[in-house]
Protein backbone atom coordinates (compact mmCIF):
# COMPACT_ATOMS: atom_id res chain seq x y z
CA UNK A 1 0.00 0.00 0.00
CA UNK A 2 1.45 3.12 -0.80
CA UNK A 3 0.38 6.77 1.04
CA UNK A 4 2.01 9.15 -1.14
CA UNK A 5 -0.35 12.09 -2.58
CA UNK A 6 -3.39 14.00 -0.86
CA UNK A 7 -6.04 12.49 1.30
CA UNK A 8 -8.70 14.53 2.33
CA UNK A 9 -9.45 14.78 6.26
CA UNK A 10 -13.05 14.86 5.30
CA UNK A 11 -15.53 17.33 6.88
CA UNK A 12 -18.73 15.37 8.23
CA UNK A 13 -22.05 17.15 6.60
CA UNK A 14 -24.78 17.67 9.33
CA UNK A 15 -28.64 18.77 8.46
CA UNK A 16 -29.93 21.72 8.80
CA UNK A 17 -31.28 19.83 12.59
CA UNK A 18 -27.79 18.14 13.32
CA UNK A 19 -28.25 14.92 11.70
CA UNK A 20 -25.55 13.20 9.64
CA UNK A 21 -26.25 14.05 5.84
CA UNK A 22 -25.31 11.20 4.17
CA UNK A 23 -25.96 12.12 0.88
CA UNK A 24 -23.99 15.24 1.57
CA UNK A 25 -21.51 12.92 2.32
CA UNK A 26 -21.51 10.29 -0.26
CA UNK A 27 -21.45 13.47 -3.04
CA UNK A 28 -18.44 15.69 -1.43
CA UNK A 29 -16.48 11.85 -1.44
CA UNK A 30 -17.69 11.61 -5.19
CA UNK A 31 -16.42 15.03 -6.31
CA UNK A 32 -12.99 14.35 -4.38
CA UNK A 33 -12.16 11.53 -6.25
CA UNK A 34 -13.39 13.26 -9.46
CA UNK A 35 -10.77 16.13 -8.36
CA UNK A 36 -7.49 13.13 -8.22
CA UNK A 37 -7.53 12.66 -4.54
CA UNK A 38 -5.34 9.76 -3.76
CA UNK A 39 -7.38 9.05 -0.33
CA UNK A 40 -10.14 9.89 2.02
CA UNK A 41 -10.24 9.94 5.82
CA UNK A 42 -13.45 10.11 7.29
CA UNK A 43 -13.80 10.65 11.43
CA UNK A 44 -10.63 12.85 11.77
CA UNK A 45 -10.34 16.43 13.77
CA UNK A 46 -11.85 17.95 10.56
CA UNK A 47 -15.33 15.11 10.28
CA UNK A 48 -15.47 17.29 14.49
CA UNK A 49 -14.87 13.00 15.64
CA UNK A 50 -14.77 14.48 19.39
CA UNK A 51 -18.63 15.06 18.99
CA UNK A 52 -19.85 12.22 17.06
CA UNK A 53 -21.30 9.23 18.77
CA UNK A 54 -19.83 5.34 18.33
CA UNK A 55 -22.99 4.77 15.87
CA UNK A 56 -22.16 7.51 14.00
CA UNK A 57 -18.36 7.42 14.02
CA UNK A 58 -18.90 3.97 12.88
CA UNK A 59 -21.86 4.70 10.04
CA UNK A 60 -19.47 7.36 8.26
CA UNK A 61 -16.66 5.02 8.19
CA UNK A 62 -19.48 2.37 6.33
CA UNK A 63 -20.32 5.18 3.76
CA UNK A 64 -16.56 6.01 3.23
CA UNK A 65 -15.78 2.47 2.57
CA UNK A 66 -18.84 2.04 0.38
CA UNK A 67 -19.20 5.13 -1.47
CA UNK A 68 -15.33 4.94 -2.82
CA UNK A 69 -15.56 1.58 -3.93
CA UNK A 70 -12.18 0.58 -4.00
CA UNK A 71 -11.23 3.79 -6.36
CA UNK A 72 -9.32 5.77 -3.84
CA UNK A 73 -7.65 4.77 -0.12
CA UNK A 74 -9.71 5.29 2.68
CA UNK A 75 -7.92 5.77 6.11
CA UNK A 76 -10.73 5.82 9.03
CA UNK A 77 -10.25 7.42 11.67
CA UNK A 78 -10.00 4.96 15.12
CA UNK A 79 -8.54 7.74 17.53
CA UNK A 80 -10.16 8.02 21.12
CA UNK A 81 -8.09 8.88 24.62
CA UNK A 82 -9.27 5.24 25.53
CA UNK A 83 -6.93 2.12 24.29
CA UNK A 84 -9.71 -0.28 24.24
CA UNK A 85 -12.10 2.32 22.35
CA UNK A 86 -9.69 3.08 19.15
CA UNK A 87 -9.14 -1.11 19.42
CA UNK A 88 -12.79 -1.13 18.92
CA UNK A 89 -12.69 1.10 16.10
CA UNK A 90 -9.78 -0.24 14.38
CA UNK A 91 -11.80 -3.28 14.33
CA UNK A 92 -14.82 -2.01 12.64
CA UNK A 93 -12.38 0.19 10.21
CA UNK A 94 -11.26 -3.73 9.05
CA UNK A 95 -14.34 -5.82 9.04
CA UNK A 96 -15.38 -2.90 6.70
CA UNK A 97 -12.94 -2.80 4.27
CA UNK A 98 -10.95 0.40 5.21
CA UNK A 99 -7.51 0.41 3.89
CA UNK A 100 -5.95 2.02 7.02
CA UNK A 101 -6.78 3.75 9.80
CA UNK A 102 -5.81 7.09 11.42
CA UNK A 103 -5.01 6.67 15.02
CA UNK A 104 -4.37 10.34 17.18
CA UNK A 105 -2.35 10.42 20.02
CA UNK A 106 -4.49 9.74 23.41
CA UNK A 107 -5.76 13.81 24.25
CA UNK A 108 -6.29 15.30 27.85
CA UNK A 109 -4.44 11.96 29.23
CA UNK A 110 -0.90 13.19 28.35
CA UNK A 111 0.60 10.07 28.61
CA UNK A 112 4.67 9.55 28.62
CA UNK A 113 6.33 8.44 25.65
CA UNK A 114 6.09 4.85 27.16
CA UNK A 115 2.40 5.28 27.56
CA UNK A 116 1.85 6.40 23.71
CA UNK A 117 4.32 3.46 22.25
CA UNK A 118 2.13 0.67 24.28
CA UNK A 119 -1.32 2.61 23.09
CA UNK A 120 0.17 1.88 20.01
CA UNK A 121 1.17 -1.13 20.22
CA UNK A 122 -2.11 -2.95 22.02
CA UNK A 123 -3.61 -1.55 19.04
CA UNK A 124 -1.14 -3.14 16.38
CA UNK A 125 -0.94 -5.89 18.00
CA UNK A 126 -4.85 -6.76 18.55
CA UNK A 127 -5.95 -5.42 15.27
CA UNK A 128 -4.38 -6.34 11.40
CA UNK A 129 -4.70 -3.14 9.62
CA UNK A 130 -2.24 -0.89 8.48
CA UNK A 131 -1.83 2.12 11.37
CA UNK A 132 -1.04 5.52 10.42
CA UNK A 133 -0.17 7.30 13.63
CA UNK A 134 -1.38 11.37 14.05
CA UNK A 135 0.77 13.73 15.93
CA UNK A 136 -0.91 16.65 17.05
CA UNK A 137 0.27 18.07 20.06
CA UNK A 138 -1.00 21.55 19.95
CA UNK A 139 -5.09 19.16 20.09
CA UNK A 140 -3.82 16.52 22.34
CA UNK A 141 -1.21 18.19 24.90
CA UNK A 142 1.16 15.57 24.19
CA UNK A 143 4.39 15.35 21.44
CA UNK A 144 4.93 11.71 19.81
CA UNK A 145 8.86 12.01 19.55
CA UNK A 146 10.47 10.54 16.82
CA UNK A 147 12.37 8.04 19.10
CA UNK A 148 9.05 6.75 20.27
CA UNK A 149 8.02 6.48 16.24
CA UNK A 150 11.49 4.87 15.58
CA UNK A 151 10.55 2.25 18.60
CA UNK A 152 7.12 1.27 16.78
CA UNK A 153 8.45 0.54 13.73
CA UNK A 154 9.49 -2.75 14.57
CA UNK A 155 5.04 -3.55 14.10
CA UNK A 156 4.80 -3.37 10.85
CA UNK A 157 1.27 -2.47 10.78
CA UNK A 158 2.73 0.86 11.95
CA UNK A 159 2.81 2.33 8.00
CA UNK A 160 2.55 6.23 8.23
CA UNK A 161 2.73 9.35 10.27
CA UNK A 162 0.82 12.27 10.19
CA UNK A 163 3.25 14.82 11.32
CA UNK A 164 1.00 17.80 12.58
CA UNK A 165 3.74 18.91 15.19
CA UNK A 166 4.92 22.26 13.00
CA UNK A 167 8.00 21.29 13.91
CA UNK A 168 10.11 20.96 10.78
CA UNK A 169 13.22 19.63 12.76
CA UNK A 170 11.41 16.65 13.94
CA UNK A 171 10.04 16.00 10.69
CA UNK A 172 13.60 15.42 9.26
CA UNK A 173 14.96 13.31 12.87
CA UNK A 174 11.99 11.17 12.08
CA UNK A 175 12.90 10.61 8.07
CA UNK A 176 16.74 10.05 9.93
CA UNK A 177 15.43 7.69 12.10
CA UNK A 178 12.95 5.79 10.57
CA UNK A 179 13.32 6.40 6.82
CA UNK A 180 11.12 4.52 4.48
CA UNK A 181 9.82 2.09 7.06
CA UNK A 182 6.96 4.41 7.36
CA UNK A 183 5.54 7.55 4.99
CA UNK A 184 5.90 11.18 6.34
CA UNK A 185 2.27 12.89 5.79
CA UNK A 186 2.12 16.06 6.33
CA UNK A 187 -0.54 17.08 8.94
CA UNK A 188 -0.08 21.43 8.62
CA UNK A 189 -1.50 22.32 4.79
CA UNK A 190 0.83 25.59 5.01
CA UNK A 191 3.92 23.13 5.66
CA UNK A 192 3.51 20.31 2.97
CA UNK A 193 5.91 21.69 0.70
CA UNK A 194 8.70 22.05 2.94
CA UNK A 195 7.83 18.71 4.35
CA UNK A 196 7.98 17.03 0.92
CA UNK A 197 11.64 18.33 0.69
CA UNK A 198 12.12 16.43 3.92
CA UNK A 199 10.91 13.13 2.94
CA UNK A 200 7.53 13.62 3.12
CA UNK A 201 5.32 11.49 0.54
CA UNK A 202 2.03 13.89 0.73
CA UNK A 203 -0.47 15.61 2.90
CA UNK A 204 -3.60 14.86 5.41
CA UNK A 205 -5.26 17.79 4.10
CA UNK A 206 -8.01 20.44 5.14
CA UNK A 207 -7.19 22.83 2.34
CA UNK A 208 -8.04 19.72 0.19
CA UNK A 209 -11.46 20.24 0.59
CA UNK A 210 -11.63 23.08 -0.92
CA UNK A 211 -9.06 22.81 -3.30
CA UNK A 212 -8.32 19.06 -3.81
CA UNK A 213 -7.17 19.47 -7.64
CA UNK A 214 -4.68 22.19 -7.14
CA UNK A 215 -3.12 20.37 -3.92
CA UNK A 216 -2.58 17.03 -5.45
CA UNK A 217 -1.33 18.95 -8.54
CA UNK A 218 1.79 20.44 -6.15
CA UNK A 219 2.54 17.13 -4.70
CA UNK A 220 2.72 15.48 -7.60
CA UNK A 221 4.79 18.20 -9.30
CA UNK A 222 7.21 18.32 -6.39
CA UNK A 223 7.27 14.51 -6.77
CA UNK A 224 8.18 14.72 -10.46
CA UNK A 225 10.67 16.73 -9.66
CA UNK A 226 9.08 19.90 -11.10
CA UNK A 227 9.91 22.56 -7.89
CA UNK A 228 9.41 25.39 -8.96
CA UNK A 229 5.87 24.39 -10.66
CA UNK A 230 5.23 23.33 -6.92
CA UNK A 231 6.57 26.51 -4.96
CA UNK A 232 4.14 28.78 -7.45
CA UNK A 233 1.68 26.11 -6.45
CA UNK A 234 2.59 26.01 -2.49
CA UNK A 235 2.31 29.82 -2.92
CA UNK A 236 -0.86 30.50 -4.79
CA UNK A 237 -2.59 28.09 -1.68
CA UNK A 238 -0.68 29.49 0.88
CA UNK A 239 -3.73 32.17 1.96
CA UNK A 240 -6.54 29.51 1.73
CA UNK A 241 -4.61 27.67 3.70
CA UNK A 242 -3.69 30.26 6.53
CA UNK A 243 -7.81 31.44 6.14
CA UNK A 244 -8.51 27.46 7.02
CA UNK A 245 -7.10 27.84 10.29
CA UNK A 246 -8.24 31.53 11.94
CA UNK A 247 -10.77 29.97 14.04
CA UNK A 248 -10.54 26.78 15.24
CA UNK A 249 -10.66 23.65 12.23
CA UNK A 250 -12.75 22.73 11.08
CA UNK A 251 -15.02 25.95 11.51
CA UNK A 252 -13.35 28.33 8.24
CA UNK A 253 -13.57 25.31 5.91
CA UNK A 254 -17.14 24.27 6.88
CA UNK A 255 -17.70 27.89 6.47
CA UNK A 256 -15.99 27.90 2.94
CA UNK A 257 -17.94 24.60 1.51
CA UNK A 258 -21.08 25.96 2.31
CA UNK A 259 -20.24 29.15 0.54
CA UNK A 260 -19.20 27.63 -2.48
CA UNK A 261 -22.16 24.91 -2.78
CA UNK A 262 -20.43 21.48 -1.24
CA UNK A 263 -22.23 19.84 1.90
CA UNK A 264 -21.09 20.64 5.14
CA UNK A 265 -23.72 22.01 7.33
CA UNK A 266 -23.89 23.62 10.66
CA UNK A 267 -20.81 22.48 13.39
CA UNK A 268 -21.88 20.63 16.53
CA UNK A 269 -21.30 22.41 19.91
CA UNK A 270 -19.09 23.15 21.28
CA UNK A 271 -18.21 24.64 17.81
CA UNK A 272 -19.93 27.48 16.44
CA UNK A 273 -20.44 29.78 13.40
CA UNK A 274 -17.51 31.62 12.63
CA UNK A 275 -17.44 35.22 13.99
CA UNK A 276 -18.95 37.98 11.36
CA UNK A 277 -15.38 39.75 11.52
CA UNK A 278 -13.72 36.53 10.15
CA UNK A 279 -16.21 35.39 8.08
CA UNK A 280 -15.57 38.73 5.95
CA UNK A 281 -11.70 38.29 6.11
CA UNK A 282 -12.47 34.40 5.03
CA UNK A 283 -14.75 35.14 2.25
CA UNK A 284 -11.82 38.33 0.84
CA UNK A 285 -9.46 35.32 0.65
CA UNK A 286 -11.62 33.38 -1.49
CA UNK A 287 -12.49 36.49 -3.38
CA UNK A 288 -9.19 36.80 -4.13
CA UNK A 289 -8.12 33.28 -4.95
CA UNK A 290 -10.88 32.77 -7.21
CA UNK A 291 -13.15 30.48 -5.29
CA UNK A 292 -16.86 31.20 -5.91
CA UNK A 293 -20.49 29.60 -6.07
CA UNK A 294 -20.62 27.78 -8.56
CA UNK A 295 -23.39 28.68 -11.06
Amino acid sequence: MTFTGCFVALVTPFTDDGKLNEAGLRSNIDYLIDQGVAGIVPCGTTGESATLSWEEHNRVVDIAVEQAAGRVLVIAGAGSNNTSESIAAAAHAKEKGADAILCITPYYNKPTQEGLFQHYKAIATEVDIPIVVYNVPGRTGVNLSADTLHRLTQFNSIAAVKEASGDLEQVSEIHRLCADRIAILSGEDALTLPMLSLGARGSISVVGNVVPDKLSAMIRQYREGNCDRALAIHEELLPICRAMFIETNPIPVKTTMNYLGLHAGPLRLPLVAMSDDNKRKLLDVLSQAGLKPSS
